[in-house]
C-alpha cells in the first residue's frame, strides 16, 4: 500500500485511548477507547478489554458512550457512566465482564461524574454532581425544574472565582460523595452539608477507600464563602455517618493538598502538596501521612521533580509519573527512599496503574498516538493497537532531539519533527511551535491538538523549544521566568532560530512562529520585538497582562507577571505585549474562543484590531462555541485548515526551489 502524509481529518478519523483500569493480577485491562464521527461532530466511547498479550474485545456497544470504567475488586464487573435511553445525563451502570446487559443503578438529577469500588466489592463510592446552594437530591431536582420554566436571569456574585475555563461556577455544580449499597440498592450521602468544590475538573482521582472499605478520603476546598481563591485540603468521612472533618490543619506546610491514596496496610494517607497555593507550576511534593499519630513526614524531599498520578503497589512502594527532560516518565519511590527510580525512557509514559503483576499505563510519542502499555522488568510493552491500522496508511516525518546555548548560556534543549521527505542538502521553512503554560513541556507526546506530525506533513520542519520556564528540567529552571515572561524564553526561542540556522537547512526568509495560551502571549511577545518571523499564528494568547485581571483565576498573578496595577503599573506592562505595538508588523492569524474565560476572547480581539488599524497582514478566526481549546472535530478541522492556509500564504511549503 502506498502510503500518504497525515492531515486534519486522518486525526479525527483515529482512536483516542484512555486510562487503563486493570485486573488485580494485571492479565488484562478495561480500557476506555473513543472515536468520533465528523458529520455528528461527536464522540462515542466504548470499553474495552485488553489482554497483556494483546488481544482484545469490546466490551460495550456503540451505540451510547461508556465511561470513566471503575473494575469490581473480584474482577467479575465493571462499573461505568453511561447515558439511559432518552436521558441527557449520564448514570451509573454495572454489567459482568462476560457478558449480559448493563443494569442502571441511579436515576440522578445530574447523574454521576465517578465511582469507586469498596474493597468487598459490596457498594461504590460515587462522586455525584448536586447544585451549589442546593445540596440535596431533592432540592437540586426542584432548582432545576425551576430554572427550566424561568427566563435567563442575571448573574450575582461576590466570589473572586465565579467561572472556570469555559463553565461558570456561581449556579454550578458541587460534588458530593455517595455510598450506594449494592444488596439494598439504598443511596446515601456521606457529605449532606457539603458546598465546596472536592475538585474543579474531573473528580476521578480526587478521592480513595480505605483498605478495610470503612472510610473515604478527598480534598475539598476550604477557601469559604468567599471564593477568594481555590484552597483544597485533605478530608475523611466514615461510611458509618461520621461526619466528614478535615484531617490536615497545615502544620507541616501552607500547601494545595489533592489526590490522597490510602497504603495497602492503611496505615498512612499519603497526598501530593504545593507550597505556594497560588501559583500552579509550585513543586508538587508526596506527604506521608500517620493515620494514627498524625505524623506527616515529606517524601524524597530532595527530589527536584513534580509528582503526578501516584498510586500505591501492593508492596507499600509509590509508583508515579512526571515530567522529566522534556517528556513524561514513569518513576517507583521503594518505601523509605531517598529519591525515586526512573522506570521508562523514550516513550511519554504517563498515568501508571499497578497490580501484582505488571504496571499498566499509557504511553506516546510524536510517532505514536496514545496507546496502552504495560511496564514490568524486562521494561514497557505496548499492548494496544487501536490506530496500527491507520499509522501503516501514513508517511511520518522523521523525529529528534537537540540542546543549543539559551539565555545567559544554559543548555536548552528542543524537539524536532521533519517533513516527510526530509533533504538535509535543501532548505526548508521553519514553523517554532511554542507551548504554553508556559510551565509545561513539549516534544515527548503525541498532540492531537497541536500535532506536529500534521505540521510537517505540509512541508514544514517544526521544532518545539523548551524554554526558560518549561517543567521538568528542575525547579530552578522553572521558576526562572516568574515576573519576566518575555525575557529568557523569547530569547531561547531566538537562540534556537539561529542555532537551526547554522545548520545549513532552514531558509531565513521563511520562518513563523506559532502557539497557544502562553504560547500564544510569547508569539504576540516576539512581533513586538523582531520582524525576522514572516508569520505567525496567536491562538487563545495574552496579550495584554493587565486584561489577565478578567480571567477565571486571578489569584496569584503578581507572582507570574511581576506586579499589581495598583501598586506597580510600570511592572504589569513591562512585558505586556500591547505596550509594544509600534514594532508589529509580521503578518499575524489571531484565533481566540468565546468561551474561553483563561484568557477572554478580548485579549485576542484587542490584538486583531491593533494589527487592523496600524495595517499590518491579520486574520481573525472566532469560535463562539469554542473556549480555551478547540475540541469539537468540525472545528477543529476548519482550525487545521486556516492554520495551513496562512502559513503557506507567507513561508510557503516544501523546500526552497
Amino acid at each position: 500500500m502506498e502510503s500518504r502524509t497525515l492531515t486534519a481529518s486522518d486525526l479525527w478519523q483515529m482512536s483516542r485511548v484512555g486510562q487503563p483500569e486493570p485486573a488485580g493480577d494485571g492479565s488484562w485491562a478495561i480500557v476506555p477507547v473513543t472515536s468520533y464521527d465528523i458529520e455528528d461532530n461527536e464522540g462515542i466511547t466504548r470499553l474495552w478489554r485488553v489482554w497483556a498479550d494483546g488481544s482484545n474485545r469490546p466490551l460495550t456497544n456503540p451505540d451510547a458512550s461508556s465511561t470513566a470504567p471503575a473494575l469490581a475488586p473480584d474482577g467479575d464487573a465493571v462499573a461505568f457512566m453511561r447515558k439511559p435511553q432518552g436521558a441527557d445525563k449520564p448514570q451509573l451502570h454495572i454489567m459482568k465482564i462476560d457478558g449480559g446487559e448493563a443494569e442502571c443503578f441511579t436515576d440522578l438529577p445530574l447523574g454521576v461524574s465517578a465511582a469507586r469500588w469498596l474493597p468487598d466489592g459490596t457498594g461504590l463510592i460515587l462522586a455525584v454532581p448536586l447544585l451549589r446552594g442546593f445540596p440535596s437530591v431533592a432540592a437540586t431536582d426542584e432548582e432545576l425544574d425551576r430554572r427550566e420554566d424561568a427566563p435567563t436571569e442575571p448573574v450575582v456574585t461576590e466570589d473572586r472565582i465565579y467561572r472556570y475555563w469555559k463553565r461558570w461556577l456561581v449556579g454550578g455544580e458541587i460534588h458530593h460523595l455517595f455510598h450506594l449499597d449494592l444488596p439494598s440498592g439504598e443511596l446515601t450521602d456521606l457529605t449532606p452539608e457539603l458546598d465546596d468544590l472536592i475538585s474543579v475538573d474531573d473528580p476521578a482521582g480526587v478521592f480513595d477507600v480505605s483498605p478495610d472499605g470503612a472510610e473515604v478520603a478527598f480534598a475539598a476546598d476550604v477557601s469559604g464563602e468567599s471564593h477568594e481563591r481555590f484552597v483544597f485540603a485533605i478530608h475523611t468521612v466514615g461510611l458509618d455517618a461520621t461526619p466528614p472533618r478535615q484531617i490536615t490543619s497545615n502544620p507541616l506546610l501552607p500547601a494545595q493538598q489533592l489526590r490522597p491514596r490510602y497504603s495497602p496496610d492503611g496505615r498512612y494517607l499519603t497526598y501530593g502538596a504545593q507550597r505556594e497555593p497560588d501559583y500552579y507550576a509550585a513543586h508538587v511534593e508526596l506527604v506521608r501521612r500517620d493515620r494514627e499519630s498524625g505524623e506527616e513526614v515529606i517524601l524524597a524531599p530532595q527530589w527536584d521533580r513534580s509528582a503526578g498520578g501516584w498510586e500505591y503497589t501492593g508492596d507499600g512502594d509509590l509508583v508515579l509519573h512526571t515530567t522529566h527532560e522534556g517528556s513524561m516518565a514513569v518513576f517507583l519511590l521503594p518505601a523509605g527512599a531517598a529519591s525515586p527510580t526512573q522506570l521508562t525512557t523514550h516513550l511519554h509514559a504517563h498515568g501508571p496503574r499497578p497490580t501484582t503483576g505488571p504496571v499498566w499505563l499509557r504511553v506516546e510519542s510524536p510517532e505514536l498516538p496514545v496507546e496502552v502499555a504495560t511496564l514490568d522488568e524486562s521494561g514497557v510493552r505496548r499492548v494496544g493497537s487501536f490506530n496500527q491500522a491507520a499509522l501503516d496508511e501514513l508517511d511520518l516525518g522523521g523525529i529528534g532531539e537537540f540542546t543549543f546555548s539559551g539565555a545567559d548560556g544554559a543548555l536548552v534543549q528542543a524537539h524536532i519533527v521533519y517533513p516527510p521527505g526530509f533533504d538535509r542538502s535543501k532548505r526548508w521553512p521553519l514553523v517554532h511551535n511554542i507551548h504554553g503554560g508556559p510551565h509545561n513541556a513539549s516534544g515527548g507526546s503525541w498532540h492531537w491538538r497541536w500535532n506536529t506530525q500534521a505540521f510537517a506533513a505540509a512541508g514544514y520542519v517544526v521544532v518545539s523549544v523548551n524554554f526558560h520556564g518549561s517543567d521538568s528540567f528542575g525547579d530552578h529552571f522553572t521558576q526562572s521566568i516568574r515576573g519576566a515572561w518575555g525575557d529568557k524564553p523569547a530569547a531561547d526561542i531566538l537562540a534556537a532560530t539561529d542555532h537551526l540556522i547554522g545548520q545549513g537547512f532552514i531558509d531565513e526568509s521563511r520562518m513563523a512562529i506559532v502557539g497557544g495560551s502562553y504560547g500564544g502571549y510569547l508569539v504576540s511577545w516576539l512581533v513586538g520585538q523582531t520582524d525576522r518571523f514572516a508569520a505567525a499564528i496567536c491562538h487563545a494568547g495574552v496579550t495584554d497582562l493587565l486584561g489577565q485581571w478578567a480571567s477565571d483565576i486571578t489569584a496569584g498573578r503578581e507572582t507570574s507577571i511581576g506586579g499589581v496595577p495598583w501598586e506597580d503599573m510600570d511592572a504589569v506592562q513591562r512585558w505586556s505585549p500591547l505596550a509594544h505595538t509600534h514594532n508589529m508588523v509580521t503578518p499575524t492569524l489571531v484565533i481566540h474562543g468565546e468561551l474561553d474565560y483563561r484568557v477572554v476572547v478580548t485579549q485576542g480581539l484587542t490584538l486583531y484590531g491593533i494589527l487592523k488599524h496600524k495595517g499590518v497582514d491579520s486574520r481573525l478566526i472566532y469560535y463562539p462555541d469554542e473556549g480555551h481549546w478547540i475540541e469539537k472535530p468540525r472545528n477543529s478541522i476548519h482550525w487545521y485548515g486556516e492554520f495551513m492556509d496562512w502559513l503557506e500564504r507567507y513561508i510557503g511549503r516544501g523546500p526552497s526551489t
